[in-house]
């Protein structure tokens, strides 16, 4: 079971996605996703198997929910730096959180 200290480490943060890109050659259909966090964090980017539910247009300047402080992962020679979160759908597709208001980017959930 993971304490309230363990939750504490993990960073959750708002940030807002500024490019959206397509990215060939992985197994699932994906994004390549720049997004900015604000001014502590900056921009990072992400690999996002949002194909099925959002199209680059639905996305772009979206704001979601992600964990910006796990390491970088590589994805089909691409670096992901952070983790965009969110829940399947009855389908098991990807639906995104995303904040419920219009909030400044780079707020930290807690």
């Amino acid at each position: 079971m993971a304490s309230f200290e363990d939750f504490q480490k993990i960073d959750l943060r708002v940030g807002k996605i500024i490019e959206v890109k397509d990215f060939p050659g992985t197994r699932k259909l994906s994004y390549k996703l720049k997004i900015d966090f604000g001014k502590e964090i900056g921009i990072k980017q992400s690999s996002a198997q949002l194909c099925d539910l959002y199209s680059k247009e639905d996305l772009l300047n979206r704001l979601i929910i992600a964990v910006v402080n796990f390491p970088p992962k590589s994805i089909a020679g691409f670096q992901s730096e952070v983790l965009v979160l969110g829940v399947p759908d009855k389908d098991h597709k990807c639906v995104l959180l995303k904040p419920g208001k219009e909030i400044d980017i780079g707020g930290r959930v807690y």
